[in-house]
């Protein structure tokens, strides 16, 4: 491919962040009510909130009433290692993994709790034999695997008679995805994946098989405070009430109030579901228009709608930091480089805080990187 092959204008910028971070349109920190900040989250104001944005999640969520909400430490790591900390070591352990952050729960299971347990993994672009999973042990996966753009079809697969535990890492499917609340005993997510929030804090949901795990069984090993989540073998309520266990970000709950009071105002969870759906289709036909690009996950029923990861003809690793960085530095794209452990390719965040039309405006954009870089 010559220079000429190169466009002689480039194209319209796109007006977002293809990064799994992307704020919803409109965003702004002015628009947040700043009344909470420079307070103590135990004040009444702080209370409030912490317990506003509780209710907006439960709502958008559409989260029944059996199920406890609780803002947690760490981010969705953080969530994930409580359950696994206070619940694992009663019953066998089942650990699904075809991606980075479900292979770190293993790690966390063989290496650091030292449980033993079954792994069923797969290649990036594939699931494990869901049929397979015997929930007579806690199982614990990623719904939908933000790394290698993989999801889980459905809860189908989950049994309703499971003597086990359902232990899911959501924080890329909330929000765009259907959750079976049914099926899960156990969902963690973060504010800044599929809200485009801010970091540092995570959100730990509760079923009742769940709660009755933590009030009867007590783990063998030493828990850290912030990981506590009964005392007396009670379950300590406050947690799912705003009391966190630690000291929250007002800043970070004010932010994460913006984008939940946003969701309701496109539509609520239908809403953001058909908006990462548009996006994700948006996505899918600049990839049908160009041969040189493909999907990691071929098959399209276990195909994310949020972190999509696409292959480039012949790319390795220095090619796809090159070409991310052509994006960046025209300010037209930013983070769409594939994870680091994944295989070289381009990851587009597809959520709902993402405009379909800004997903059309990448197109040109693609093809003006791989143009120059060819050349």
């Amino acid at each position: 491919m010559t220079d000429q092959a190169i466009p002689a204008r480039k194209p319209a910028r796109p007006h977002f962040s293809s990064g799994p971070c992307a704020k919803p349109p409109g965003y702004s920190p002015d628009k947040l009510n700043t009344i909470a900040l420079g307070r103590s989250h135990r004040s009444k104001v702080g209370k409030e909130r912490l317990q506003y944005s509780i209710d907006l999640m439960r709502e958008v969520l559409q989260v029944p009433d059996t199920h406890h909400i609780g803002i947690v430490p760490g981010s969705d790591t953080g969530a994930v290692e409580m359950a696994m900390w206070t619940m694992l070591g009663a019953r066998p352990v089942t650990t699904l993994a075809w991606e980075s952050f479900g292979s770190g729960w293993v790690t966390d299971a063989v290496k650091q709790l030292k449980i033993d347990p079954t792994v069923m993994e797969a290649p990036y672009g594939e699931l494990p034999d869901l049929g397979a999973v015997d929930w007579s042990n806690d199982v614990i996966f990623t719904w939908n695997g933000t790394t290698s753009g993989v999801r889980v079809p459905n809860g189908d697969w989950i049994a309703d008679d499971r003597e086990g535990l359902s232990i899911a890492d959501a924080t890329s499917a909330v929000f765009a995805q259907d959750i079976d609340w049914d099926k899960v005993d156990v969902l963690t997510f973060s504010w800044q994946k599929v809200l485009g929030g801010e970091g540092a804090h995570g959100v730990l949901i509760l079923g009742p098989r769940a709660v009755e795990r933590l009030e009867n069984y007590t783990p063998a090993w030493p828990l850290p405070k912030v990981f506590r989540l009964t005392k007396g073998g009670k379950l300590i309520e406050g947690i799912f009430k705003g009391a966190t266990i630690n000291t929250p970000s007002l800043l970070a709950v004010e932010d994460a109030i913006f984008a939940l009071e946003w969701a309701k105002s496109v539509g609520g969870l239908e809403g953001m579901q058909s908006r990462a759906n548009a996006n994700a289709a948006a996505l899918g036909k600049l990839v049908e228009e160009r041969d040189w690009l493909g999907h990691l996950a071929a098959d399209p029923a276990t195909r994310s709608n949020t972190s999509v990861c696409l292959t480039v003809e012949g790319a390795d690793a220095d090619f796809i930091k090159k070409f991310a960085a052509l994006l960046d530095a025209e300010d037209a794209a930013y983070d769409i480089a594939g994870y680091r452990d994944a295989p070289a390719g381009l990851r587009i965040w597809c959520g709902a805080t993402v405009d379909a039309a800004d997903i059309e405006a990448l197109g040109p954009w693609l093809d003006w990187a791989w143009a120059k870089l060819k050349a």
